[in-house]
């Protein structure tokens, strides 16, 4: 499927029949998922997020930009953040199986409906400029609305789409394809916009303006074609200003991050930190707007984790939960990861699974007169509890005290374990979905010979499947043998029967989903397959019985 997700700002933040208005337009368009509305008082802007499929993404796009200009009137519109219309940018981001150059095809396709239909006037930016100088949008910006009229008026800023004539209720819109963005305010303990500029000119990659004698009051410096001379800011590829949030009655440093691969969101935030400090303030927290990609969040927690000399081989969710700590990113209001990250909000499989019941759950739905779920994803938690007492272990060692310097070594073999944890943990619903599309295999007609050869091949498919699941969770539950033997040899002595109870774990594990295996194999008629896969996976097997004893052998001498 190819999906890109749309973030348009609309110049309303304060009236919410208005915003609610312009999100059902979105919301009630096949084939989209609103994700995100997030709106800010000061700013008097909303940011909406929603993806979906290419043709719907566009429908429902041209729908809210036709409702802001029905609803919105930028002639009487004031707020902090710069802006030239009602749908002030309207950008397509690729998000899976869709090149940027098909985005871009796709926001050209907006563009133009928005330009004829609406009689907007429109910019393309970023991806989809049609010129360098319109790539970056606070240059079509600049002048914002109030300076569209007369700026409409010079034959360089022709719009890409629409006539060149102002229209003072809906202003201009700009539509292009980008790149990933992250909105981001690190928060000040100080109302100057003086104060917070000065730290957004030290960290924005355009910095400052160069000055005779490097004093803040001297001559603007110019090279020789008459341009600026610029001292460079410390983060590449970030927008940033400084400005009032009388909402929250502090000042901040607003950014754009447009490439969070060059920088990453938590050295955004380190180096406001820093810059903040060098001009006697300090950073009390900050905020996001709109959405962020899990790895953002992840990759915070582990930086702020290693930065502690703490394993970073924690849950998934409590690496977030310490990026959200560090950040300060419930100061100003309550601040739920789960709305925020963009993998947990596109997810929409709202189907039972076996992963989310709790302890007591998963027994009681096991013990039911249904197959499923049976051995095959027993089989696979208990692989997921070996490895988890091993990660235990390595992080209970990362943590003994006087062993301090060796935090990192026991870290890195937390990190293997919860990697193998969280496979194992997929791998309890995809053996009993395994199980289920045999099921349906076998119940689908058979009245015809094109019906019965479909059949047949849907039961073979879903059969092999179903021996590639549990074969799976033996290789992976093995994995789990390394980190076992070491926490076991190296680790804190005192978790040592810890450890050996993960190797009893993970040897039922991998002995539990060998007979599904077997098991999934009798009467398969592919016999080249059954055969390499029986080989393989008794092999497996018996490297498990062989390590196991060996290791168990090592903790009973030591209890």
């Amino acid at each position: 499927m190819k999906l890109i997700e749309c973030v348009p700002n609309f110049s309303e933040g304060r009236d919410t029949k208005i915003i609610e208005k312009i999100a059902n337009q979105i919301k009630n368009v096949e084939g989209v998922k609103l994700l995100d509305v997030d709106p800010g008082m000061a700013t008097n802007r909303t940011v909406v997020t929603f993806v979906g499929e290419p043709t719907s993404v566009v429908e429902a796009a041209f729908n809210a930009i036709k409702a802001a200009s029905e609803l919105i009137d930028m002639s009487k519109h004031t707020g902090e953040h710069p802006r030239m219309g009602a749908t002030d940018v309207c950008p397509f981001i690729p998000v899976a199986g869709i090149s940027m150059e098909e985005t871009v095809e796709w926001a050209k396709k907006l563009a133009k409906m928005v330009g004829e239909e609406l009689e907007i006037p429109v910019f393309l930016y970023e991806e989809a400029a049609s010129v360098p100088e319109r790539k970056n949008l606070a240059n079509i910006r600049s002048g914002e609305y109030e300076g569209l009229e007369s700026k409409l008026k010079d034959p360089e800023w022709k719009p890409d789409f629409g006539k060149a004539a102002f229209n003072p209720r809906s202003g201009a819109t700009v539509i292009g394809a980008r790149d990933f963005l992250v909105a981001y305010n690190v928060n000040l303990n100080t109302t100057s916009v003086k104060k917070a500029n000065e730290v957004a000119f030290d960290v924005r990659e355009n910095g400052r303006p160069k000055r005779e004698n490097d004093s803040p009051t001297g001559k603007i410096l110019l090279d020789e074609n008459g341009e600026q001379l610029r001292t460079p800011g410390t983060l590449k590829s970030v927008k940033a200003i400084g400005w009032f949030i009388e909402e929250y009655g502090i000042a901040q440093v607003s950014m754009n991050l447009t490439n969070i691969i060059e920088t990453p969101l938590h050295m955004a935030f380190e180096e406001v930190v820093k810059s903040a400090f060098s001009h006697g303030m300090r950073v009390t927290g900050s905020e996001l707007i709109g959405l962020v990609p899990k790895k953002v969040m992840v990759d915070a927690g582990k930086y702020f984790l290693e930065k502690q000399g703490r394993s970073i081989g924690i849950p998934e969710e409590d690496i977030i939960g310490i990026a959200v700590k560090s950040l300060g990113l419930s100061e100003l209001k309550p601040f739920d990861f789960r709305q925020k990250i963009i993998e947990y909000l596109i997810d929409e499989d709202t189907s039972k699974k076996l992963v989310d019941l709790t302890v007591k759950g998963f027994a009681d739905e096991t013990s039911r007169e249904s197959p499923a779920p049976g051995g095959g994803s027993v089989a696979a938690y208990c692989g997921a509890i070996g490895a988890s007492l091993g990660t235990m272990v390595a992080n209970l060692s990362a943590n003994k005290a006087g062993w301090e310097d060796r935090w990192k070594e026991f870290s890195e073999w937390a990190e293997k374990g919860q990697s193998i944890k969280d496979e194992l943990l997929r791998l309890i619903d995809e053996d009993t979905l395994a199980f289920n599309k045999i099921m349906d295999a076998f119940r689908l007609p058979k009245s015809s010979p094109e019906e019965r050869k479909g059949r047949k091949k849907a039961i073979k498919a879903a059969t092999k499947n179903a021996i590639r699941i549990p074969y799976k969770v033996m290789t992976t539950s093995y994995k789990a043998l390394d980190l076992l033997e070491y926490m076991t040899k190296n680790g804190n002595p005192n978790s040592i029967s810890d450890a050996g109870v993960g190797v009893l774990a993970v040897r039922t594990a991998v002995e539990g989903a060998y007979m599904n295996v077997r098991i999934n194999c009798k009467d398969f008629d592919d016999e080249v397959f059954v055969n390499e896969t029986l080989e393989k996976s008794g092999s497996v097997l018996e490297k498990t019985k062989v390590r196991s004893k060996e290791i168990l052998e090592i903790v009973y001498s030591v209890i």
